[in-house]
Order: structure tokens, then sequence, then C-alpha cells
């Protein structure tokens, strides 16, 4: 795992210009019970696309 300075201004630079959605991505692709529910998911899905109940489950709207 990289090591990372919390202290350090130039840690955080990345996220000067992120939007909220951005932010929230950030935070829910570390999260194991979605990274679980995520494999779980890809391997279920004979298409390939994101499951009605993983949707629900994650409060997960793509939109074009």
């Amino acid at each position: 795992m990289p090591e990372f300075d919390w202290r350090s201004p130039e840690t955080y630079q990345s996220l000067q210009n992120a939007g909220i959605t951005d932010i929230a991505w950030e935070c829910l692709r570390r999260n194991v019970d979605y990274q679980r529910d995520y494999e779980a998911m890809i391997v279920n899905s004979p298409d390939g696309e994101a499951t009605p109940e993983f949707r629900r489950r994650w409060g997960i709207c793509f939109r074009a």
C-alpha cells in the first residue's frame, strides 16, 4: 500500500478540483463491503450491468 503523509498538502492536490461525486466515489471504492458486492455482481451479472439490487444498496445512479 502506498504511503502518504496525511499532513502534506501535496497528498490532497488531486482533490483541489474534485466535485462531490468524485469524493463520494473515492470513499465508496475503498469500502470493503462495496468491493465484495461489486465482485459478486460482476460474476452474477451476465451482461456486466449493475443490477437493480446493487444500485439500490449503494445508491449508484448512472447518467448519460
